[in-house]
């Protein structure tokens, strides 16, 4: 078995939803400043919760909706299912529940609590801020499709662009998902080195009270 990353770093190049840099490290001690012969560095960060690998808790779109620190660990620990549509995927692409049928006729039906992960290939882009922004012109999912795997009893859905949705015809794949008390994992890293099935993911936010979402870890293990 192996350990794989799904996770960016953060940095203050990694793109950003409204293309404006929302990160930045600073150094408050650094190792000359120190007067005693233990070295030390003191950083602090300066960032939205948004930014990078992170995930949105149902209080994102949905009011009394469960913030980031109230979901489960049963939830974050899922088994892992990967649709691979990045042949077909371009800047307006819409995954439809076509392509989850075609997955399930070759995989077996999405197993319940399963974690769901489109692979668009849209990630090849992530080095090339301005490309990946795009303008919010990149794959994204139909609310049919979102509706389907709210029926097969998913804990929550992660996609390798900034959204399941593009914002052009607002957000219902926010208000399907996380109206049914679901998560979102956005801007997900190495989706490409999954199997369809058999992987194990672990969900790792900040947990942050009161939060609607936060950067995560994703690891997943295969």
């Amino acid at each position: 078995m192996k350990l794989i990353d799904l996770t960016y770093e953060l940095s203050e190049s990694v793109p950003s939803w409204d293309n404006h840099a929302d990160f930045a490290l600073s150094t408050v001690t650094d190792y000359h400043d120190c007067t005693v012969p233990d070295l030390f560095r003191i950083q602090k960060i300066n960032a939205g919760l948004s930014l990078g690998t992170h995930m949105d808790a149902p209080a994102h779109c949905i009011p009394d909706g469960r913030t980031i620190e109230e979901l489960k660990l049963k939830e974050l620990v899922a088994d892992c299912v990967v649709i691979d549509v990045s042949r077909e995927a371009d800047e307006k692409y819409l995954i439809l529940p076509s392509a989850i049928l075609k997955f399930e006729k070759k995989h077996g039906e999405i197993p319940a609590h399963s974690l769901v992960i489109f692979y668009t290939g849209w990630s090849k882009h992530w080095d090339n801020p301005e490309k990946y922004h795009n303008n919010h012109a990149f794959p994204s999912v139909d609310v049919s499709a979102a509706d389907m795997l709210v029926k097969r009893g998913i804990v929550g859905i992660g996609i390798d662009t900034f959204s399941c949705d593009t914002g052009k015809g607002g957000f219902p794949v926010h208000r399907v998902i996380l109206g049914a008390d679901k998560y979102l994992v956005e801007n997900v890293a190495n989706a490409d080195a999954l199997p369809p099935t058999g992987a194990k993911v672990f969900v790792l936010p900040l947990k942050i009270k009161d939060a609607a979402e936060a950067p995560v870890r994703l690891i997943a293990l295969v």
